[in-house]
């Protein structure tokens, strides 16, 4: 598992215990005192760590290359998954996966942007950042879960849009303003979480939802901290700053009225226990769906609309 800087003192102190531990197997010494000493400070010290998180080891940790994908996800929470591929003009973007799914008997269409694991799944996918087909592919998917009153389920995990030529001679940005119109008017529920990266339109393009949510340690901003830097001060190294003033954390964004709630993480992040952060996740969707599905569709919309209208607005 990758380590992270801020993490190589209690990795420090977790190699302590292995010596220790072999030196007790080797020699038949009992030192099950002072490894007991050690774990305690261990334990204690993670648990310090974390709970005193800076944005940009918040960010780090988002950006875990272990973090779980939104196959990950679907594996964990859903069962009868179909993906539906292709946008129906010719393409299938692998950046972003949907399809059919059931959450504990309910049937849901979950759309997600996909990551890889390793530089080979990474070429597959992108880098999780979608072109203009992606987003028609989800806008699609988004159309068949408003025709048959499904609830529509979206995990976003993605640096970005793809930001090269070809997406923008295919038009990047109107495919994803064309989603944010069409997702307003949908008369579903619509739940949309951010599990890692939630950076720019390329998030947003799948985020205009009902409820919003984000894991503990992910982030969600309109520029990453290093594009910020970059633009304000010419000097990427000057992230750490940017994220600090952009206010890019879950407890931030709470607190600002973006988003409706956060999904607390494993001690450590959602790396350490995918089992733990799926079934958290779960039970916040349920409980989602649950609530909204009380709802009539117009005041869904209307909701929705409102929603999205009150953010930047400042009352003097």
């Amino acid at each position: 598992m990758a380590i992270l800087d801020f993490e190589k003192p209690l990795i420090e102190i977790q190699g302590k215990i292995q010596e220790l531990k072999e030196i007790s197997k080797e020699s038949g010494m009992d030192v099950s005192e002072q490894i007991e000493i050690f774990e305690k400070q261990a334990s204690e010290y993670k648990k310090e760590l974390y709970a005193n998180l800076t944005p940009s080891q918040r960010l780090q940790i988002s950006r875990h290359a272990d973090r779980p994908t939104f196959l990950d996800y679907v594996k964990l929470m859903t069962t009868d998954f179909i993906e539906l591929h292709g946008d129906r003009q010719g393409t299938d973007d692998r950046a972003i996966i949907g399809g059919i799914a059931k959450i504990d008997g309910q049937s849901v269409v979950i759309v997600g942007t996909q990551k890889g694991k390793s530089t080979k799944e990474n070429l597959v996918y992108n880098f999780g950042m979608p072109q203009p087909q992606g987003y028609r592919k989800a806008l699609r998917l988004f159309y068949h879960a408003n025709k048959f009153n499904l609830p529509i389920i979206t995990l976003i995990d993605t640096p970005g849009a793809y930001p090269g030529m070809k997406a923008e001679e295919t038009a990047q940005g109107t495919a994803i303003a064309e989603n944010l119109r069409e997702m307003a008017k949908l008369g579903v529920p619509i739940i949309a979480v951010i599990t890692g990266e939630g950076c720019s339109g390329g998030a947003l393009g799948l985020a205009v939802a009902d409820r919003v949510y984000m894991l503990e340690h992910s982030y969600y901003t309109v520029i990453s901290p290093e594009g910020c830097a970059s633009i304000l001060w010419r000097d990427a190294s000057k992230a750490d700053v940017a994220a600090q003033a952009l206010k890019i954390t879950s407890e931030d964004l709470l607190g600002l009225g973006i988003i409706d709630g956060i999904v607390k993480e494993p001690l450590g992040g959602a790396h350490c226990n995918y089992e733990e952060i799926a079934n958290s996740l779960k039970e916040m969707i349920k409980s989602a769906i649950k609530d909204l599905q009380k709802e009539k569709p117009e005041k869904l919309k209307d909701e929705r609309y409102n929603k999205f209208r009150r953010m930047g607005v400042f009352c003097q």
